[in-house]
């Protein structure tokens, strides 16, 4: 352990640090704040940013402060050693964030800790200079552990070195330190003769009354910490709970409360939202500032949230009516760019950016994809295009689902056709009931079931609404999209056209045109057309026959592309769909590097599409911080693709409204730096090379043209192509025909509800 320190210096961890981040003074909106002072709300950044990095090393605190607001405050939990010094760890026992189990074997005692026998390895029974035997390690199991065993316990006063804008000292065990003769309050009031200390907070009433008269309260705000609220508190022998009701006893010993969020938007049982009390109110009434805790992105959110964890802090900031005064969060970035780039704006602010935001089955991360309510939501939340998977089924009637197999998106096992499946390799390896297996009417009575593609991690999607909506034929879907002002397009994707003609004699690139023509989107004046294929046998099809933008989409994950296979995909298309990997390959989760795929696209006259966005953190690399709109800055600024195809539009339209997208981008709107993560993982710990993803070539691309079809299609019923209604006045769907009436009411509801 000893070589390691040695090789990795402090010094050198901070000019990695720098060349990660640009450091960049933005002081934010000018907008009137909903604070009890009227100033912007502060962050506060627990242990530093522990969200990466072992809490409070001194990595964290120092990249918490090159990515943050300007007046970031860290925050350090105070422990005591034996020999009285204060040291930064998040609890009085060390075995969960440090080495000290494998340093100090046979060395754990058994304590009680406010009247609860607890074993562990205390900061009581060691010295500092024992304590430097021990290093830093990771103490949330789901997070990466790729920097562990590198830093040094940190000392109060080693934070305080570092001269950050703000330090918040918290005292939790004031009580347990007694027991051990050791005195917290001696050592905080020694300490403030030497360092300035802006905000002491503590849980326990006894130990804030008995220093508040020491302190200068205009340079050390006391803040009193409130537990979970059926919790009591030791010196009142009341819950805190019940010590809410009371602010005016409070504010004789503190100007400020810290609580968590809970306190303020309560959950249910099924972890939605419920109302918000008035605990900021009344604080604010009673003159104390409230602050509050809780805050990570990568631990499950609300529902109502979306895993968007701007979206849940705007709750507390921007919600019309009240903003708390700060936020304590492993993930500083995140609030700093909320409070500075998205605090006051409106759906209708001016985009800062040039990107398109495509939906992935509509608002799929909210609603079961390609349902009405999907696609209502994508447009509601700014969605620029929207996009229709089409395929067909039995009766050819082309209809917008996003697989072919209705295993994926219905519960069609358990139906009256679950003796219908089949097993077809040229389609999709294993057993499946197939789109063309079913006629409109069999499928219009099956019930939709939300994606998750993340359960395995215990992350699901809205369950109160996981079986809600209608499907759409392909014609109700252009209805909808050419009764909305706000849309500049439709995306249209195709596969499996070469099957479903030559063997099952269902033309669905007919059908399509079809469509399309009846819809009025032929008209030069229309709305944009995108027609996506991985086939470009499909869209040469539309190629001789249309005027639509012709988008390939290259499934696999590519590390470059020669230049013949590029001059063949210009033949037939102006677009290309890539992966994420095609532009930020990872190894173990962590950016090994950035490929020269789009610029080399770009410089072929090919604008560039990059999916799938999502906003779970687990779909993220460690580089963006567990926050999606980390990750839509990092493709946009960081390589300026032309547009995200994604499961969460609210997400990426908010994004390329935001006002921090200006010439010089401050800290917490800085693209990622790929590889920059990398190089403060110890040589020990370095994750494993990846093998690079192939080459696109020019057999990669080409084709040969589709099967004809000969016979002459059925009529299509009355679920195939209709009139185009008129479009509502205020450029929102005008929902009147076919299945929209009978879900507007579960719209509006759904969205009170969210």
């Amino acid at each position: 352990m000893c070589n390691l320190r040695s090789f990795f210096t402090p010094l050198l961890a901070v000019l990695l640090l720098q060349s990660l981040v640009v450091v960049v003074s933005a002081q934010g909106s000018a907008s009137t704040w909903k604070t009890l002072t009227g100033n912007r709300p502060l962050v506060i950044a627990r242990g530093g940013f522990s969200g990466l990095f072992p809490d409070s090393s001194s990595v964290a605190f120092q990249f918490a402060t090159l990515t943050s607001l300007p007046d970031v405050v860290l925050w350090c939990d105070v422990q005591l050693t034996k020999d009285g010094v204060g040291i930064c760890a998040p609890d009085l026992r060390l075995d969960n964030s440090t080495s000290i189990a494998q340093v100090m074997k046979n060395k754990d005692k058994l304590y009680l800790v406010n009247g609860i026998p607890t074993r562990g390895w205390f900061t009581v029974d060691f010295t500092l200079n024992e304590l430097s035997l021990v290093f830093l390690t990771q103490g949330i199991y789901s997070r990466s552990e790729r920097f562990d065993y590198i830093y040094p316990i940190q000392t109060v006063e080693d934070v305080a070195n570092l001269k950050p804008p703000g330090l918040w000292l918290n005292i939790q065990y004031d009580a347990f330190f007694k027991q051990h003769n050791l005195s917290m309050r001696s050592y905080v009031l020694s300490l403030s003769r030497r360092v300035v200390i802006n905000h002491l907070s503590s849980p326990e009433v006894g130990f804030l009354r008995g220093i508040v008269k020491r302190f200068n309260l205009n340079i050390t705000k006391l803040v009193f910490r409130f537990l979970e609220s059926n919790v009591i508190e030791p010196s009142t022998n009341e819950t805190y709970g019940s010590l809410s009701m009371n602010f005016t006893f409070i504010k004789t010993f503190a100007s400020g409360i810290l609580i968590p969020k809970s306190y303020i938007w309560p959950l249910d049982a099924s972890n939605y939202l419920q109302p918000h009390t008035s605990i900021v109110s009344d604080a604010h009434k009673a003159g104390l500032e409230v602050f509050v805790s809780e805050f990570y992105n990568d631990v499950p959110l609300s529902y109502n949230y979306s895993y968007d964890p701007v979206t849940e802090y705007l709750r507390f900031v921007d919600n019309g009516e009240f903003s708390v005064d700060g936020m304590l969060s492993d993930f500083p970035v995140t609030p700093s760019a909320t409070i500075a780039c998205f605090h006051g704006l409106g759906k209708n602010d001016t985009p800062q950016v040039n990107l398109s935001v495509i939906s992935k089955n509509g608002a799929s991360g909210d609603y079961p994809g390609c349902t009405d309510l999907a696609y209502q939501k994508a447009i509601l939340d700014g969605a620029d295009v929207i996009d229709c998977p089409v395929q067909i089924s039995k009766d050819g009637i082309p209809f917008c689902l996003g697989s072919i197999n209705l295993y994926d998106s219905t519960t069609v096992a358990q139906s009256i056709y679950s003796n219908r499946e089949q097993n077809i390799p040229q389609i999709k390896a294993g057993s499946g009931i197939f789109t063309f297996s079913l006629t409109w009417s069999e499928i219009q009575n099956l019930i939709p079931v939300i994606s998750n593609p993340y359960s395995k991690y215990e992350l699901l999607r809205n369950p109160k609404f996981k079986n809600s909506g209608k499907f759409l034929t392909l014609s109700d879907f252009l209805a909808l999209a050419k009764n909305t002002s706000s849309l500049s397009g439709v995306l249209i994707s195709i596969e499996n056209a070469a099957y479903l003609i030559e063997k099952e004699g269902l033309p669905i690139t007919d059908k399509v045109l079809e469509v399309l023509s009846l819809a009025g989107y032929d008209d030069p004046t229309s709305k944009k057309v995108m027609i996506e294929s991985t086939n470009s046998s499909v869209l040469m099809k539309f190629r001789d026959e249309s005027n639509y933008e012709l988008v390939y989409r290259i499934e696999e994950d590519i590390q470059d592309a020669e230049d013949a296979a590029l001059k063949d995909i210009k033949d037939f298309a102006s677009s290309v769909v890539i992966s994420k990997a095609s532009v930020f390959p990872e190894s173990s989760s962590f950016l090994s590097g950035v490929t020269n795929v789009v610029p080399k696209l770009q410089s072929h006259g090919l604008s560039v599409y990059v999916e799938t966005f999502s906003n779970e953190f687990v779909s993220q690399a460690w580089d963006f911080f567990s926050d999606s709109t980390v990750e839509i800055n990092s493709y946009v600024m960081g390589v300026n693709i032309s547009g995200v195809i994604t499961e969460f539009p609210l997400t990426s339209a908010r994004y390329k409204r935001n006002r921090c997208l200006g010439k010089e981008l401050p800290s917490y709107m800085s693209p990622a730096q790929p590889g920059g993560l990398m190089q403060l993982i110890s040589p020990f710990a370095l994750p494993p090379a990846e093998p690079p993803n192939p080459v696109l070539t020019a057999p990669d691309v080409v084709e040969g043209p589709l099967p004809s079809h000969t016979a002459s299609p059925p009529p299509v019923p009355g679920g195939g192509a209709t009139a185009v209604p008129p479009g509502a006045p205020n450029g929102l769907p005008k929902i009147g025909a076919c299945i929209f009436l009978s879900n507007l009411a579960m719209l509006i509801t759904i969205l009170l509800l969210l």
